[in-house]
C-alpha cells in the first residue's frame, strides 16, 4: 500500500461486528491470566498498534518508548558501540549522551541525522551504510513520508514521535525501527527491563495524530516550498533549506527525500540580537523549543547553552505548522520588518 493509506490502515482491530475502528485506550497494568500477556510492561495494545504503522511505514520492526531520548539511550544500550561515527552538528541531547559516554570516533556505528539538526545537512544515507558497522538514521525531521533510511541500507532508525509522526505538540514518545526483527526483540526486552514503557494515553494520541500524518506533512511541506524562496529574496537574511538551489545538498535531497522537511533555517543580518527579537516579537509563530506539530514554531538554538558552538548564534530554526500560507507570511514579514 501507498504510505499515505498505511498511515490510516495499520494498527486498526479485526474488523468484525460491533467492533471499534480503532484501537481503545486501555487503562490497564495486570490482565487476566491464561493470555500471551499478563503484565503491560511486557507489551501493551496500545503501543503495538502505533508500532505496527509505524513499522509498516519505516518498512522494519518498530519498538516504541516512553521518550526520544529513551529510545537514542536504548540503541547505545542494546548495541554497545565501542566507537562511534557522527556529524559535527546533529540533536544537543544526542551530542550530550555521546559525550557523557566518551565515545570515540570510530567505525562501530555510524549516526547520521538527516536533515540534521538545526543546520538541516542530508546525508547520503546508502554511501554511509556500505561499511562493517551499524548505521542509526535519526528520520525525525524527514518522517518516513520522506525518506525510508533501511530500505537505503541503514540497520536502526530512531524518531522522536513527539514531531511530526504525532504531530500535535501533546505527548512525548520516541521509538526505534530495525531491519531485523531479532534486533527489535533485544530492544523490546531492554526495555521491558529498563522500564521505558509508553503510558497507554500517549500510544493513543499518537497513534491518532499519525492517521492525519501525510495531509499534515504535505501541507506544511508546500508552504515551506513557498515561504522558503520568498525569504531568499530579502537581502537582510540567509535561508537554510535543502529544498533551495543554492543548498549545497540540493541535488541529494532531490534524489534521496520524497518530501522535503518543512523544517527552515534562517541567519538574520544584525546577529543573535535581532535574531532574538524576530523569535519574540511573532503573533501566529510560537516561539517554542519544539517542532513538527500543527502550528507554526521558531525558536534561537544558540539560546540553549547545550546547543553546539557550530550553530550560528543568530540561526532560527522555523517548523512550518499547517496555518494558511499568507497568515504565516505576513506574520514572518511583519517580524522581520519590525525595528
Amino acid at each position: 500500500m501507498d504510505r499515505a493509506t498505511i498511515t490510516v490502515a495499520a494498527g486498526r482491530p479485526a474488523a468484525r461486528p460491533e467492533a471499534p475502528l480503532n484501537e481503545p485506550v486501555e487503562f490497564a497494568s495486570a490482565l487476566t491470566a491464561g493470555g500471551r500477556v499478563e503484565y503491560t510492561r511486557h507489551d501493551a495494545r496500545n503501543s503495538r498498534a502505533f508500532e505496527q504503522v509505524l513499522g509498516a511505514l519505516e518498512g522494519g520492526d518498530a519498538v516504541l518508548f516512553s521518550s526520544g531520548m529513551a529510545a537514542i539511550t536504548a540503541v547505545l544500550e542494546v548495541l554497545r558501540p565501542a566507537s562511534v561515527t557522527r556529524p559535527t552538528v546533529l540533536y544537543s541531547g544526542t551530542r550530550a549522551v555521546l559525550d557523557q559516554r566518551q565515545l570515540p570516533q570510530g567505525p562501530d556505528l555510524i549516526w547520521v541525522e538527516s536533515p540534521s539538526n538545526p543546520d538541516l545537512r542530508v546525508t547520503d544515507i546508502a554511501a554511509v551504510s556500505t561499511g562493517s558497522g551499524m548505521t542509526v538514521v535519526d528520520n525525525t525531521f524527514a518522517t518516513p513520508l520522506g525518506q525510508r533510511p533501511l530500505q537505503l541500507g541503514a540497520d536502526v532508525v530512531v524518531h522522536s514521535v513527539s514531531k511530526y509522526l504525532s504531530g500535535h505538540s501533546d505527548l512525548i514518545l520516541g521509538a526505534v525501527v530495525c531491519a531485523d526483527p531479532e534486533l527489535a526483540e533485544q530492544f523490546r526486552t531492554y526495555r521491558e527491563l529498563g522500564g521505558a514503557i509508553p503510558g497507554p494515553m500517549e500510544a493513543w494520541l499518537a497513534l491518532r495524530g499519525v492517521r492525519t500524518l501525510d495531509v499534515r506533512l504535505r501541507r506544511a511541506v508546500a508552504s515551506a516550498e513557498v515561504l522558503a524562496p520568498q525569504l531568499a529574496q530579502r537581502d537582510d537574511v540567509q535561508v537554510i533549506w535543502p529544498g533551495l538551489p543554492d543548498h549545497p545538498d540540493h541535488a541529494l535531497a532531490l534524489a534521496q527525500m520524497d518530501l522535503i522537511t518543512p523544517i527552515l533555517g534562517l541567519i538574520p543580518t544584525g546577529g543573535e540580537p535581532r535574531a532574538q527579537r524576530i523569535c519574540e516579537s511573532t503573533r501566529l509563530w510560537r516561539h517554542a523549543t519544539s517542532l513538527g506539530g500543527v502550528e507554526s514554531t521558531l525558536e534561537r538554538r544558540r539560546r540553549h547553552p547545550a546547543e553546539s558552538e557550530q550553530v550560528d548564534p543568530a540561526l532560527i530554526r522555523l517548523s512550518v505548522g499547517i496555518e494558511a500560507l499568507d497568515d504565516l507570511w505576513d506574520d514572518l514579514q511583519a517580524a522581520l520588518d519590525a525595528p
